[in-house]
Formats: C-alpha cells, structure tokens, sequence
C-alpha cells in the first residue's frame, strides 16, 4: 500500500504513514479494513504520523475473545495498541462503526484524544449484549456465511457509494476491502453494532468533535449524523459538515472534500 508501512504487534495489525508530526489515529467501519484510508493520505498534511488499525478480527488482527464483544471492548483494544505504540496524544477519527469504536475510547480517555470526528457515524440498534439479534445484524452475518466473502461484496458494496456507475475505481477499492472480512471478525463487529448506543457514548464526550456525513448516504443517513451533533454537550461539539453528494464510503468517494472538512486537523492533532 503507497505511502504506507504494515505492521504487526500483541495480536493487532495496522498500518502507518510515518510522520515527524502529530499523530492521527483512523478506524475503519464494519465492511472495510485499514487500506481503505489510502485515498484519504495524500490530502492530509504530510508532517502528521498516521496509524490505522485493522479492528480486532480484521485482516490479520486476532479476534476479541467475546463472541458478542460490545463497543468498549473495541476501545480497550485500541487502547492497548496506542499504549504499545507509545503514542500519548492523539486525533482520532472513526468511520461508521468506527465511529462507535472512537466514540467510547474518547468518552474514558479525554486526556489522550486532542479532537475526535465521527464520519459516516453508526448509531448502533440498542440490543441489549447477549439478546435477540437486530434484524440489520443477523442480515450482515447471514449473508457473508452464505453468500461467501466475494459474494458479500459484490451484493452490498455499491450502496456505500453516491452513483457507484460513476466511480468505477472507487467501488473497485470498496468491494476489495470489502471481500477480505472473515468469520468470526465481521460476527462479532455486526454484534457489536446490534448493541451499539452510540448516542450514549456522544453525550459522555468532553473532547472537541467533528461530525462528517455524506448527504447522499443510505447507510447511515445525514439525520442520525445530526442527532449525534445535536446531543454532544457544547464545549464538545465543533463542527458538522453533510458532503453533498457523497454516499457512506465519504472519505473513498470525496477523499479531498472530507480533508477539508477535517479543517482543524493541522493544528488539532498534538
């Protein structure tokens, strides 16, 4: 991957853009793995240091050892990988569930998080851990087990984009990433989502928070971005940015528009 160094270290893989500057840590959502950052990279400033992590499960990550791990198991996780980095301080940015990763790690750590953005952000389904699946969930792991990982993204991966017949590259670079989630890694995340409450999480934060959403996104539509918005306490809440036309995939499909979104990222990240 151009640009970026793979890494291995206590059971996580992730990949960096080394960087004499701050650091900005990304997480990927629930379809998607590190590479798919790579569009984002040449519109970020070329001094930050930049990690991002396959999630527990992904891409050579080992799986979380809960078979319905929730969104906190996921932030300790993190936790773990910045502390055996030694990072201290850090921007941190989460797309759809990872949104619902960064959004819990922030809420207990706001002495490490500098700014936090949300983009794309899950809400999660509010299914109590250990309970009768979301409808949406059961879906997610159903059809990956019986359609396979290329089947799986070949069904589902041009609803991440806004008029996916005109990015042809773009929905290529979806659908790989998409075809390399495995069993149990992509089960646990989809339970991890069923019992998501990431609204709880919002109104806990104390760090500055951006929130990103793609006008055109059918996945986690621009109105469950703005209640998210709308309950961080006011000296949390930065900015809310709807890119229009863009879908879910924001920072693949509008890789240049989501940087600038992301305008207090040169002086936010330390």
């Amino acid at each position: 991957m151009t640009g970026l160094i793979e890494h291995q270290t206590h059971g996580l893989t992730w990949v960096e853009r080394p960087g004499n500057g701050p650091t900005l840590v990304l997480l990927h959502g629930i379809g998607s793995n590190a590479t798919s950052f790579k569009p984002l990279l040449a519109h970020l400033p070329v001094s930050a240091r930049v990690v991002a992590w396959n999630a527990p499960g992904y891409c050579g990550s080992v799986p979380l050892p809960q078979d319905w791990p929730v969104a906190q198991d996921y932030a300790a996780a993190l936790g773990q990988l910045v502390d055996n980095l030694g990072i201290q301080t850090f921007a941190l940015l989460g797309h759809s569930l990872g949104a619902l990763v960064g959004a819990a790690y922030a809420a207990n750590h706001a002495d490490r998080v500098s700014r936090l953005w949300l983009a794309s952000p899950a809400l999660g389904h509010g299914v109590p851990q250990g309970g009768q699946l979301s409808i949406a969930a059961k879906t997610r792991i159903d059809d990956l087990s019986r359609l396979g990982a290329e089947g799986f993204a070949e069904a589902r991966a041009s609803n991440l984009l806004h008029a996916p017949e005109d990015y042809p590259e773009v929905l290529a670079l979806v659908r790989k990433a998409m075809a390399r989630v495995t069993l149990p890694g992509y089960a646990q995340a989809a339970r991890m989502l069923a019992s998501g409450r990431l609204l709880d999480d919002a109104e806990r934060l104390a760090v500055p928070t951006d929130v990103i959403v793609g006008a055109m996104d059918c996945v986690t539509p621009p109105e469950g971005a703005r209640r998210v918005y709308e309950i961080l306490h006011t000296t949390a809440r930065g900015q809310f940015t709807e890119l229009p036309f863009a879908g879910h995939a924001i920072y693949q499909q509008s890789p240049r528009r989501f940087a600038e979104a992301m305008h207090a990222v040169a002086t936010s990240v330390a």
